[in-house]
Protein backbone atom coordinates (compact mmCIF):
# COMPACT_ATOMS: atom_id res chain seq x y z
CA UNK A 1 0.00 0.00 0.00
CA UNK A 2 1.45 3.25 -0.97
CA UNK A 3 1.93 6.63 1.55
CA UNK A 4 -0.52 8.16 -0.10
CA UNK A 5 -3.01 5.68 0.09
CA UNK A 6 -2.39 4.58 3.84
CA UNK A 7 -2.62 8.80 4.59
CA UNK A 8 -5.81 8.77 2.89
CA UNK A 9 -7.07 5.68 5.25
CA UNK A 10 -6.14 8.29 8.62
CA UNK A 11 -8.93 10.06 7.85
CA UNK A 12 -12.72 9.51 9.11
CA UNK A 13 -14.45 12.19 7.30
CA UNK A 14 -13.83 14.43 4.41
CA UNK A 15 -14.58 17.88 4.81
CA UNK A 16 -15.89 19.26 1.26
CA UNK A 17 -18.10 22.12 0.26
CA UNK A 18 -21.44 21.41 -0.39
CA UNK A 19 -22.28 19.86 -4.01
CA UNK A 20 -26.42 20.47 -3.81
CA UNK A 21 -27.51 23.72 -3.34
CA UNK A 22 -30.77 22.74 -2.04
CA UNK A 23 -28.85 20.17 0.54
CA UNK A 24 -29.51 20.83 4.01
CA UNK A 25 -27.91 17.85 5.62
CA UNK A 26 -30.41 17.19 7.76
CA UNK A 27 -28.58 13.76 9.02
CA UNK A 28 -25.49 15.83 9.91
CA UNK A 29 -27.44 18.06 12.01
CA UNK A 30 -28.33 15.58 14.22
CA UNK A 31 -25.30 14.77 14.92
CA UNK A 32 -24.29 18.22 15.87
CA UNK A 33 -27.36 18.63 17.93
CA UNK A 34 -25.75 18.95 20.96
CA UNK A 35 -23.94 21.83 19.40
CA UNK A 36 -27.25 23.03 18.64
CA UNK A 37 -28.63 23.20 21.97
CA UNK A 38 -25.46 24.69 23.17
CA UNK A 39 -25.46 27.66 21.03
CA UNK A 40 -29.54 27.40 21.60
CA UNK A 41 -28.45 28.01 25.74
CA UNK A 42 -25.92 30.52 25.08
CA UNK A 43 -27.82 33.03 23.33
CA UNK A 44 -31.08 32.30 25.79
CA UNK A 45 -28.83 33.23 29.06
CA UNK A 46 -26.14 35.87 27.56
CA UNK A 47 -28.54 37.86 25.54
CA UNK A 48 -29.82 39.38 29.08
CA UNK A 49 -26.31 38.76 30.75
CA UNK A 50 -25.36 42.11 33.28
CA UNK A 51 -28.63 43.00 33.05
CA UNK A 52 -30.80 44.65 36.53
CA UNK A 53 -34.42 43.20 34.97
CA UNK A 54 -32.66 39.92 33.11
CA UNK A 55 -35.94 37.70 31.66
CA UNK A 56 -38.64 40.33 32.51
CA UNK A 57 -37.40 42.61 29.39
CA UNK A 58 -39.31 39.96 27.48
CA UNK A 59 -42.46 40.84 29.35
CA UNK A 60 -41.44 44.34 29.30
CA UNK A 61 -40.79 44.57 25.47
CA UNK A 62 -44.19 44.00 24.22
CA UNK A 63 -46.08 45.71 27.15
CA UNK A 64 -44.56 48.80 26.77
CA UNK A 65 -44.94 48.62 22.87
CA UNK A 66 -48.39 47.99 22.99
CA UNK A 67 -49.28 50.81 25.54
CA UNK A 68 -47.41 53.38 23.61
CA UNK A 69 -49.81 52.08 20.33
CA UNK A 70 -52.92 51.84 22.23
CA UNK A 71 -52.48 55.60 23.16
CA UNK A 72 -51.19 56.72 19.85
CA UNK A 73 -52.79 54.82 16.96
CA UNK A 74 -56.42 54.36 19.54
CA UNK A 75 -56.23 56.82 21.85
CA UNK A 76 -55.31 59.97 19.41
CA UNK A 77 -55.49 58.25 15.59
CA UNK A 78 -58.89 56.50 16.08
CA UNK A 79 -57.55 53.12 14.61
CA UNK A 80 -60.23 50.61 14.98
CA UNK A 81 -59.38 46.84 15.91
CA UNK A 82 -63.02 44.77 14.99
CA UNK A 83 -64.52 45.32 18.04
CA UNK A 84 -61.65 43.73 20.02
CA UNK A 85 -60.15 46.16 22.89
CA UNK A 86 -57.22 47.49 20.93
CA UNK A 87 -54.40 46.98 23.90
CA UNK A 88 -55.14 43.35 23.43
CA UNK A 89 -55.11 43.41 19.59
CA UNK A 90 -51.88 44.80 19.43
CA UNK A 91 -50.60 42.79 22.00
CA UNK A 92 -51.70 40.15 19.93
CA UNK A 93 -49.66 41.48 16.78
CA UNK A 94 -46.53 42.19 18.67
CA UNK A 95 -46.28 39.06 20.23
CA UNK A 96 -46.12 37.44 16.73
CA UNK A 97 -44.32 39.92 15.02
CA UNK A 98 -41.25 40.22 17.87
CA UNK A 99 -40.66 36.52 17.04
CA UNK A 100 -40.20 37.17 13.05
CA UNK A 101 -38.52 40.31 13.52
CA UNK A 102 -35.85 38.75 16.18
CA UNK A 103 -35.37 35.78 14.28
CA UNK A 104 -35.10 37.81 11.26
CA UNK A 105 -32.46 40.12 11.90
CA UNK A 106 -30.38 37.34 14.33
CA UNK A 107 -30.05 35.44 11.35
CA UNK A 108 -29.27 38.08 8.97
CA UNK A 109 -25.98 38.57 11.24
CA UNK A 110 -24.68 35.01 10.97
CA UNK A 111 -22.21 34.74 8.91
CA UNK A 112 -20.77 38.64 10.56
CA UNK A 113 -20.93 37.85 13.83
CA UNK A 114 -19.87 34.29 14.16
CA UNK A 115 -17.00 34.85 11.57
CA UNK A 116 -14.02 33.69 13.95
CA UNK A 117 -15.56 30.48 14.96
CA UNK A 118 -16.35 29.76 10.86
CA UNK A 119 -12.55 30.28 10.34
CA UNK A 120 -11.63 28.39 13.44
CA UNK A 121 -13.66 24.90 13.42
CA UNK A 122 -15.96 22.93 11.22
CA UNK A 123 -19.41 22.24 12.02
CA UNK A 124 -22.56 22.67 9.45
CA UNK A 125 -23.01 26.38 9.72
CA UNK A 126 -27.03 26.16 9.08
CA UNK A 127 -26.95 25.10 12.69
CA UNK A 128 -26.13 28.75 13.61
CA UNK A 129 -29.68 30.03 12.15
CA UNK A 130 -31.13 27.39 13.53
CA UNK A 131 -30.09 27.95 16.69
CA UNK A 132 -31.12 31.44 16.89
CA UNK A 133 -34.50 30.71 15.19
CA UNK A 134 -34.86 28.42 18.50
CA UNK A 135 -33.89 30.37 21.16
CA UNK A 136 -36.50 33.11 20.04
CA UNK A 137 -38.54 30.37 20.37
CA UNK A 138 -38.21 30.39 23.78
CA UNK A 139 -38.49 33.95 24.11
CA UNK A 140 -41.77 34.20 21.85
CA UNK A 141 -42.84 31.41 24.53
CA UNK A 142 -42.77 33.74 27.52
CA UNK A 143 -44.47 36.57 25.19
CA UNK A 144 -47.07 34.36 24.34
CA UNK A 145 -47.83 33.53 28.15
CA UNK A 146 -48.00 36.88 28.88
CA UNK A 147 -50.73 37.12 25.69
CA UNK A 148 -52.84 34.47 26.96
CA UNK A 149 -52.79 35.95 30.45
CA UNK A 150 -53.60 39.15 28.92
CA UNK A 151 -56.74 37.61 26.75
CA UNK A 152 -58.03 35.48 29.91
CA UNK A 153 -58.55 38.56 31.63
CA UNK A 154 -60.22 40.60 28.91
CA UNK A 155 -62.48 37.31 28.64
CA UNK A 156 -63.27 37.21 32.03
CA UNK A 157 -64.09 41.10 31.74
CA UNK A 158 -66.86 40.28 29.61
CA UNK A 159 -65.05 41.40 26.22
CA UNK A 160 -66.63 40.00 22.93
CA UNK A 161 -63.59 37.40 22.40
CA UNK A 162 -63.74 34.39 20.65
CA UNK A 163 -61.09 31.93 20.06
CA UNK A 164 -61.98 29.07 17.38
CA UNK A 165 -60.36 25.99 17.03
CA UNK A 166 -58.26 26.99 14.30
CA UNK A 167 -55.80 27.70 17.70
CA UNK A 168 -54.74 24.30 17.70
CA UNK A 169 -52.79 24.99 14.29
CA UNK A 170 -50.40 27.47 16.10
CA UNK A 171 -47.80 25.50 15.90
CA UNK A 172 -47.66 25.17 11.82
CA UNK A 173 -47.88 28.83 11.82
CA UNK A 174 -45.27 29.28 13.98
CA UNK A 175 -43.38 26.85 11.95
CA UNK A 176 -44.32 28.89 9.14
CA UNK A 177 -42.99 31.84 10.31
CA UNK A 178 -39.42 30.20 11.45
CA UNK A 179 -39.09 29.42 7.84
CA UNK A 180 -39.82 32.64 6.50
CA UNK A 181 -37.54 34.44 8.55
CA UNK A 182 -34.97 32.07 7.91
CA UNK A 183 -35.09 32.21 4.69
CA UNK A 184 -34.91 36.06 4.40
CA UNK A 185 -32.46 35.75 6.83
CA UNK A 186 -30.12 33.75 5.15
CA UNK A 187 -30.55 35.82 2.39
CA UNK A 188 -29.48 39.26 3.93
CA UNK A 189 -26.34 36.92 5.93
CA UNK A 190 -24.98 36.11 2.80
CA UNK A 191 -25.48 39.20 1.08
CA UNK A 192 -23.35 41.30 3.97
CA UNK A 193 -20.44 39.34 3.44
CA UNK A 194 -19.50 41.75 0.69
CA UNK A 195 -22.24 44.56 1.04
CA UNK A 196 -22.15 45.38 4.47
CA UNK A 197 -24.13 48.66 4.51
CA UNK A 198 -27.01 45.98 4.12
CA UNK A 199 -26.52 45.60 7.98
CA UNK A 200 -27.71 49.21 8.78
CA UNK A 201 -30.20 48.43 6.27
CA UNK A 202 -32.19 45.63 8.13
CA UNK A 203 -33.05 47.28 11.21
CA UNK A 204 -34.67 50.44 9.15
CA UNK A 205 -35.75 48.04 6.85
CA UNK A 206 -37.85 45.39 9.78
CA UNK A 207 -39.18 48.86 10.88
CA UNK A 208 -40.64 49.95 7.78
CA UNK A 209 -41.84 46.15 7.49
CA UNK A 210 -44.16 46.55 10.45
CA UNK A 211 -46.53 49.23 9.26
CA UNK A 212 -47.20 46.93 6.40
CA UNK A 213 -48.37 44.25 8.15
CA UNK A 214 -51.29 44.20 10.21
CA UNK A 215 -49.76 44.21 13.66
CA UNK A 216 -51.34 47.54 14.51
CA UNK A 217 -54.41 47.82 12.49
CA UNK A 218 -57.13 45.07 11.23
CA UNK A 219 -57.10 44.34 7.48
CA UNK A 220 -60.89 44.65 7.54
CA UNK A 221 -60.05 48.78 7.74
CA UNK A 222 -57.39 48.41 4.93
CA UNK A 223 -59.57 47.23 2.48
CA UNK A 224 -62.72 49.82 3.08
CA UNK A 225 -60.26 52.52 2.15
CA UNK A 226 -58.67 50.67 -0.53
CA UNK A 227 -60.47 51.40 -4.27
CA UNK A 228 -62.37 48.54 -5.12
CA UNK A 229 -61.24 45.44 -6.60
CA UNK A 230 -58.12 46.30 -5.31
CA UNK A 231 -58.13 44.45 -1.84
CA UNK A 232 -55.64 42.09 -3.29
CA UNK A 233 -52.91 44.66 -2.55
CA UNK A 234 -53.14 43.77 1.27
CA UNK A 235 -52.28 40.09 0.87
CA UNK A 236 -49.11 40.51 -1.35
CA UNK A 237 -47.29 40.54 2.13
CA UNK A 238 -47.18 37.24 3.05
CA UNK A 239 -47.05 37.78 6.84
CA UNK A 240 -50.59 39.53 5.94
CA UNK A 241 -52.73 36.17 6.04
CA UNK A 242 -50.54 34.80 8.82
CA UNK A 243 -51.21 37.55 11.40
CA UNK A 244 -55.14 37.79 10.62
CA UNK A 245 -55.38 34.44 10.91
CA UNK A 246 -53.78 34.28 14.93
CA UNK A 247 -55.58 36.93 15.50
CA UNK A 248 -58.73 35.09 14.20
CA UNK A 249 -57.92 31.93 16.43
CA UNK A 250 -57.24 33.31 19.54
CA UNK A 251 -59.64 36.86 19.58
CA UNK A 252 -62.17 35.86 16.84
CA UNK A 253 -61.85 38.35 14.41
CA UNK A 254 -59.67 38.83 11.00
CA UNK A 255 -59.87 39.08 7.75
CA UNK A 256 -58.08 36.52 5.93
CA UNK A 257 -59.10 33.41 3.00
CA UNK A 258 -58.00 30.32 2.82
CA UNK A 259 -56.41 31.06 -0.30
CA UNK A 260 -54.39 33.69 1.30
CA UNK A 261 -53.08 31.44 3.57
CA UNK A 262 -52.30 29.23 1.22
CA UNK A 263 -50.14 31.69 -1.01
CA UNK A 264 -48.55 32.54 2.17
CA UNK A 265 -47.31 29.51 2.77
CA UNK A 266 -46.12 28.93 -0.71
CA UNK A 267 -43.93 32.27 -0.46
CA UNK A 268 -42.96 31.13 2.24
CA UNK A 269 -41.63 27.43 0.96
CA UNK A 270 -40.33 29.46 -1.77
CA UNK A 271 -38.29 32.13 0.25
CA UNK A 272 -36.75 29.45 2.74
CA UNK A 273 -35.52 27.47 -0.50
CA UNK A 274 -33.95 30.45 -1.79
CA UNK A 275 -32.61 31.07 1.22
CA UNK A 276 -31.17 27.80 1.75
CA UNK A 277 -29.29 28.11 -1.73
CA UNK A 278 -27.55 31.71 -1.18
CA UNK A 279 -26.44 29.88 2.26
CA UNK A 280 -24.76 27.12 1.01
CA UNK A 281 -23.23 28.88 -2.20
CA UNK A 282 -21.97 31.73 -0.01
CA UNK A 283 -20.49 29.42 2.54
CA UNK A 284 -18.48 27.91 -0.26
CA UNK A 285 -16.50 31.19 -0.12
CA UNK A 286 -17.05 33.52 2.43
CA UNK A 287 -14.08 33.15 4.87
CA UNK A 288 -12.62 34.85 1.43
CA UNK A 289 -14.66 37.67 1.24
CA UNK A 290 -15.91 38.73 4.47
Amino acid sequence: MSTEAADKEKWLYEITPKAKLFSFEFGEIWKYRDLLLMFVKRDIVTYYKQTILGPLWFLIQPLITSVIQFIVFFKIAKLQSDGIPYFLFALAGNTLWFYFSECFKTTSETFRTNQNIFGKVYFPRIIMPLALTVSNLVKFGIQFLLFLTVMGYYMWQGSPIEPKWTIILTPFLLLVMALISLGLGMIISSMTTKYRDLTFVVSFGVSLYMYVTPVIYPVSQVIKELPEGYSWLVYINPLTSIFEFFKYSFLGKGTFTMLGLLYSVGSTIVIFLLGLVIFNRTERSFIDTI
